[in-house]
């Protein structure tokens, strides 16, 4: 039962960090990119970092909350995934040597997101 309302707080606090993010992200392109330079404009387009900020805290208040063998599991799982992110990204470094497109330092963090997930779902597939 612990375990349970533990991961409804975390799932509530992560969504809505990404809630915030997102409403962030949407108005700070809407109103941040029109603007001319200067601090604020600055500001308004980092805005959507506060969202990002409260995803984090969420997941060290979800760290601190489970009991040791889940958090060795996730922490194992983000290690896993940043190892395969590091990979990709030293590979895609030596393509772009080869004349592949540069990619933006925002796909790096969808890898890594995308790695975490992919991690988790093959090793709870293969404990089953």
């Amino acid at each position: 039962m612990h375990e349970k309302r533990v991961t409804r707080a975390y799932h509530r606090e992560l969504f809505g960090a990404l809630a915030l993010y997102t409403a962030l992200l949407f108005a700070a392109i809407h109103y941040g990119r029109p603007m001319p330079d200067g601090v604020l404009r600055t500001v308004v387009l980092v805005s959507p970092m506060i969202g990002f900020g409260a995803g984090i805290w969420a997941i060290a208040r979800h760290l601190a909350r489970i009991d040791e063998y889940l958090r060795r599991q996730m922490l194992e799982n983000i290690a896993l995934a940043a190892a395969i992110t590091a990979g990709l990204s030293f590979t895609y470094g030596f393509l772009e040597n080869a004349g592949f497109p540069r990619l933006s330092m925002f796909t790096v963090w969808c890898v890594l997101c995308g790695a975490t997930g992919v991690v988790a779902l093959v090793r709870k597939l293969i404990d089953k």
